[in-house]
């Protein structure tokens, strides 16, 4: 007789210590609202540089001097962590003085994006295009100069 309380004993720890280490008693599958949700998209940029075209959706002749001769300038993106459609800018600044702003949309898993300008003679001096995610976290800074 007291073997077999001793062996139910036993077996009803060993039940409450496999349920205390699953984490549930079986009342359904509910998720556990400590652990984050993957809703919204990490971004991370993979490749970036300004090139002078962009062609097949990759970037032709990476620089960081452009010759106003040459026209156009490019920012070229690609883009992953991309989990929905997502958003992010391409902000072309001159000398510290925002010029124009390029918004691109984003689709998952992996997305690459371009945006150029037209180079005039006025366009002379330092630029930067600053790459940013709809809240205006800054992803990636890429510097070129315009030239003679």
């Amino acid at each position: 007789m007291t073997m077999r309380f001793d062996i139910k004993l036993i077996g009803m720890i060993i039940a409450m210590v496999a349920i205390v280490n699953t984490g549930h008693v079986g009342f359904g599958d509910e998720k556990d609202p400590a652990l984050p949700k993957k809703t919204s998209s990490i971004l991370t940029v993979v490749r970036a540089m300004v090139c002078e075209d962009v062609k097949n959706l990759l970037p032709v002749n990476p620089t960081v001097v452009f010759s106003v001769e040459k026209e156009k300038a490019f920012c070229f993106a690609e883009i992953e962590g991309i989990v929905k459609s997502d958003t992010i800018y391409h902000d072309w600044i001159r000398r510290d003085a925002h010029v124009v702003g390029f918004k691109q949309v984003l689709k998952p898993p992996r997305w690459s994006t371009s945006s150029s300008i037209t180079l005039r003679e006025t366009d002379k001096g330092p630029w930067r295009v600053e790459i940013t995610d709809m809240d205006g976290n800054i992803l990636k800074i890429l510097r070129f100069s315009v030239v003679d």
